[in-house]
């Protein structure tokens, strides 16, 4: 069958270094935020500042970074992208130990990490389709969806009980180690990657030759905007989710985590379903239904009720959301690579993650402002109604050709 086929000991390896890497991601997601309340006194504003202007600026960095990648073997970037988190975020025990950890080093760190995070996406997008066979692309998108769904879900308890348990920077150490075992991985891929022909010198108008080409694209050109708009609204809500749950109708935090993190699992179940669907159903009509269902769920966040009963409205509401959305993600993931030709594949995929980051920091502000006017259950409420039309941006044919 499709979904259980083998993809060779190659790809086994970047399937490692992939699963290690997200492990230790999410152990360690927020533990900077927590870092700066807990030890460093920070106030509200210089956390949401942490949280907002890291990635942000992550993100212009990795701007020219593209096209770079685009112009050099992609195995060779990744190691070093992965040694570049390393020894980012292994600077933050270090510092703490030596009692000289600051928050502009909280602030650097996560710039750094996101700048590379975004090169290392890019060119592993670029290797993974030289790595297998065209047929395979889907297959090989579903484990990395369910992979990343399963340390969704049991990466963030963990790591908040590592925080308590053993100390505040030990979720930042496991996820340090975590990329240096993904680059120790992806060494171990072995075998040959040629040299990309155009191996020329950066220009300045290579900086926006990703974006050009998604813009020129009449099926990535809607999808793009479909994803700016749903990541963005759907991420915006999620500080007004926690200031609702935790503040308004008295969860404990305990509560809160598990209402996220199980339905995680579902995710799982999707993201192993897709390849199956696919089968069945052709590619362009699971894209397009498993678009239109994720947008379905983001209203019914405004009127969570109090009590054991909320708890479970939101673990159900979350589950809808996940389940959709790790079907969509890997049909979405497998179209965007076939469609992008060779040599301009890791500029692309940079200019993508650029424009999703931004609309996320962007609406997350914006959302931040809506709520303070009209409470969190109007900011959800109006983003709910907004992501309802989000549907109306996916491609209603599939016309488009695949790249060479």
């Amino acid at each position: 069958m499709m979904r259980g086929r083998s993809l060779g000991p190659r790809f086994r390896w970047l399937w490692s270094a992939y699963a290690v890497s997200a492990f230790g991601t999410w152990l360690g997601f927020g533990a900077f935020p927590m870092l700066a309340i807990l030890v460093l006194h920070a106030g509200p504003t210089a956390v949401s500042a942490l949280a907002a202007a890291g990635p942000a600026v992550g993100a212009l960095v990795a701007v020219p970074l593209g096209p770079w990648v685009d112009r050099r073997r992609k195995r060779p970037v990744m190691v070093a992208m992965d040694l570049v988190r390393f020894g980012a975020l292994v600077s933050v025990p270090a510092c703490y130990a030596l009692g000289v950890l600051s928050f502009a080093q909280l602030l650097a760190v996560s710039v750094v990490v996101a700048a590379a995070d975004i090169t290392f996406s890019s060119a592993s997008g670029a290797f993974l389709k030289g790595l297998v066979p065209p047929e395979d692309l889907l297959v090989a998108n579903g484990r990395f969806e369910s992979t990343n769904w399963t340390a969704t879900a049991l990466g963030p308890p963990l790591g908040g009980a590592a925080f308590a348990l053993f100390g505040p920077v030990t979720s930042v150490v496991a996820n340090a180690v975590s990329f240096l075992l993904s680059a120790l991985g992806i060494r171990a891929i072995g075998g040959d990657e040629p040299r990309p022909r155009n191996a020329t010198r950066l220009r300045a108008r290579d900086l926006a030759d990703g974006w050009r080409f998604l813009l020129a694209h009449r099926g990535l050109r809607p999808l793009l905007v479909n994803a700016m708009l749903f990541n963005g609204l759907v991420m915006g809500t999620e500080p007004l989710l926690a200031v609702l749950m935790l503040n308004q109708l008295g969860f404990a935090p305990w509560q809160y985590g598990l209402a996220f993190a199980v339905p995680c699992l579902g995710g799982l179940a999707g993201s192993r379903l897709t390849p199956r669907l696919v089968e069945r159903f052709g590619r362009h009509p699971v894209l397009v239904t498993a678009g239109a269902v994720r947008a379905c769920w983001l209203l019914a966040l405004a009127f969570i009720p109090a009590g054991p009963a909320g708890l479970g409205y939101v673990m159900v509401v979350e589950l809808g959301l996940i389940v959709s959305c790790s079907v969509f993600n890997p049909v979405l993931a497998t179209y965007r690579l076939e469609q992008l030709p060779a040599d301009r594949i890791a500029r692309t995929l940079s200019a993508w993650s650029v424009s999703t980051k931004a609309a996320i920091a962007t609406l997350t502000a914006i959302w931040g402002v809506l709520a303070g006017l009209a409470g969190p259950r109007w900011a959800i409420g109006i983003a709910g109604v907004l992501v309802l039309a989000t549907p109306l941006l996916l491609p209603r044919r599939d016309r488009t050709p695949v790249a060479a």
